[in-house]
């Protein structure tokens, strides 16, 4: 979080100086197209220094979650919780249920996130009326774990060595013994948990794993560049199972 601050306050920097050296903002203090460039410079330099910072590693000691057994190490990461006035169940139901459609500025994001490019469906480019988590498991993502009305566990690799092809259909126990250099991993769990009578506590947490410095000091940059995008799905995305966990009548 605190690098993707660095990083954005680097951006906005940047965009301010340049439209400065264009004409000077003076009501921000840049009275000059010099003062201008030095602001872009400053900016860009700014940006170059929240990629550096350094990514550290956390580690799960013992593994609560299905998520802990499969990503039980990792180095960028995100949490994001809500409370939903459904029993556990009708939750679960409505998280597999949920499409892109229901997901405020899901398809905007994830536009911006494929830079407008590309109409082949995948999680970035899900279909109408289709399931989100269905499009994911057809679409590049590994099912590593699911317990019903309980957890759910996704998995992905980011990235790979360069020319690396797998010899057979992943597992999620290949996902779970990756250790070659060169890869970045990513998983995705929703959880859900009583939280009082009638009442679910949904979580949803993604960990990222990279598998050597070199691959990580590359991802660094792209993380703190998707992360305020990548928070705002999520958040939006816990959002659209509750109103549909919500809405769906008493069984």
């Amino acid at each position: 979080m605190f690098g993707a601050c660095i990083v954005y306050a680097g951006f906005l920097a940047a965009f301010l100086g340049g439209i400065s050296i264009l004409k000077p903002l003076a009501f921000l203090g840049i009275r000059t197209r010099l003062t201008g460039l030095f602001a872009f410079v400053l900016g860009i330099f700014v940006v170059f220094l929240g990629s550096l910072l350094p990514a550290g590693d956390v580690h799960i000691a013992s593994a609560r979650t299905h998520l802990d057994e499969f990503v039980p190490n990792y180095q960028f990461g995100e949490f994001h919780s809500i409370r939903v006035s459904a029993p556990r169940e009708r939750v679960f139901l409505a998280m597999k249920a949920v499409t892109a459609d229901e997901i405020f500025l899901f398809r905007t994001l994830t536009w911006i996130r494929r830079l407008g490019g590309s109409d082949q469906e995948s999680i970035l480019n899900p279909g109408h009326g289709v399931p989100v988590l269905d499009v994911a498991k057809r679409t590049g993502f590994l099912l590593l774990a699911e317990e019903p009305n309980r957890e759910v566990v996704l998995g992905t690799a980011v990235a790979a060595p360069p020319g690396f092809r797998p010899s057979h259909r992943p597992t999620p126990e290949d996902f779970k013994n990756v250790r070659q250099p060169g890869f970045v991993l990513a998983a995705t769990n929703f959880r859900f948990e009583d939280d009082g009578p009638g009442v679910t506590l949904v979580t949803t947490e993604t960990r990222i794993f990279a598998t050597s410095a070199s691959v990580r000091r590359r991802f660094q940059l792209y993380w703190r560049v998707i992360y305020p995008g990548s928070a705002l799905i999520r958040r939006m995305w816990l959002r659209a199972i509750k109103k549909r966990a919500e809405a769906l009548p008493n069984s």
